[in-house]
C-alpha cells in the first residue's frame, strides 16, 4: 500500500503526531516530512517542557518526573482545538492511549493508536511486557521519580530485532527518561480500576473512528494487549479496527519499513475520517 492520499475537500488537512514515553517529538522525524510531502499540515506537540532537543532533556531531565497525564492532555487539547478542521490524530505507545482519550473527549476526525499503552480496564499482561517494564516497576519508591532504561533494557523493550550496535544508535538518537508515575499509574489501573487518568468510555458511540496498529514482535506493548484493548470497544457503534504487522517491534515508527506503517495509518484514517461539522452561516 502506498500513501498517495492528499487532503480532500472538507476532509482532514492536518495530522497530529503524539509521541510516547522514553521518546520526544524527534521520534516522528521521518513521518513529518513523509506526510508534509502529501500536502498535510503536520503538528508534533511534545509534552510540556519538551520544546528542547533530546540532548538537553537528557542533560536536565528532573522536571519530567513531575509531569501528569492531565497536564499533557490539556496541552494536546489546546493544540488540536486550534486546528480549523478536526485532524487525524496518530499516537505511538503512550501516545496511543492519549489518542484514545482525546477521541473519547470529542477531538479528531479519526485516530490511530500504534503499539498503544492500554486504556484502563485492559488487564492482559503478557510475560514479555512484565520483563520489559520491570526496570521501571521494580522499586515502588521510584513512582514519583524518573523511569529509566539502560541501553540493554531499551534494546529488549523497543528494538529487540536490531543488533546491539543498531539499537545503541537508536538509544543515543531518541531516548530520554520517562515520568515514573505514568508507568506506575498504568500498572495500578490494572489492579484497581476506577476512572484513573487513562480511563475512556469504551461504549461511546459518538467518538471518531479508531484504528489499533500492533507489532507482532513488540515486547513492551505486545500485539495481544493491543488486540484486547480494541475488543473492549466491541459494544460501541463507533468504528474500531485492529491490524497487526507481524514482524515489527515497538520501534515501528523508526525501524526499516516504517513507511508501510505510515501508509496504512494514513490510508485507513482518510477512508474512515468523520466528516467535519457543517459551518453555520452568520446572519445579520
Amino acid at each position: 500500500m502506498s500513501a498517495t492520499n492528499t487532503p480532500v475537500a472538507a476532509g482532514p488537512d492536518t495530522i497530529v503526531l503524539v509521541h510516547g514515553l522514553w521518546m520526544t517529538p524527534r521520534s516522528w522525524e521521518h513521518w513529518i516530512a513523509y506526510y508534509s510531502d502529501r500536502g498535510y499540515q503536520v503538528l508534533v506537540p511534545g509534552y510540556p517542557g519538551f520544546e528542547v532537543e533530546v540532548e538537553a532533556l537528557r542533560a536536565d531531565p528532573v522536571f519530567i518526573a513531575d509531569l501528569t497525564v492531565p497536564t499533557v492532555l490539556e496541552h494536546l487539547e489546546s493544540v488540536i482545538g486550534g486546528v480549523e478542521r478536526p485532524p487525524i490524530i496518530i499516537g505511538h505507545s503512550f501516545g496511543g492511549v492519549l489518542v484514545q482519550i482525546l477521541l473519547d473527549r470529542g477531538y479528531g476526525a479519526a485516530g490511530v493508536a500504534i503499539n498503544s499503552v492500554p486504556a484502563e480496564n485492559v488487564t492482559l499482561t503478557p510475560p514479555s511486557q512484565i520483563k520489559a517494564l520491570f526496570p521501571a516497576l521494580r522499586n515502588p519508591a521510584n513512582r514519583n521519580k524518573l523511569a529509566q532504561f539502560t541501553p540493554a533494557e531499551f534494546h529488549y523493550a523497543f528494538t529487540n530485532t536490531l543488533s546491539d550496535e543498531e539499537s545503541a544508535k537508536v538509544y543515543e538518537r531518541y531516548y530520554i527518561p520517562a515520568p515514573g508515575r505514568f508507568v506506575w499509574d498504568g500498572a495500578l489501573a490494572k489492579l484497581a480500576p476506577g476512572r484513573q487518568q487513562t480511563y475512556v468510555n469504551f461504549r461511546n458511540d459518538d467518538r471518531s473512528p479508531l484504528l489499533f496498529i500492533a507489532g507482532g514482535k513488540d515486547n513492551i506493548m505486545p500485539a495481544s494487549v493491543n488486540e484486547s484493548n480494541a475488543r473492549h470497544y466491541s459494544h460501541s457503534r463507533a468504528v474500531t479496527d485492529y491490524y497487526v504487522f507481524p514482524e515489527r517491534t515497538h520501534y515501528t515508527v523508526g525501524e526499516n519499513g516504517w513507511e508501510a506503517v505510515a501508509d496504512y495509518a494514513l490510508d485507513w484514517a482518510v477512508r474512515h475520517a468523520k466528516p467535519a461539522p457543517a459551518k453555520v452561516s452568520a446572519t445579520a
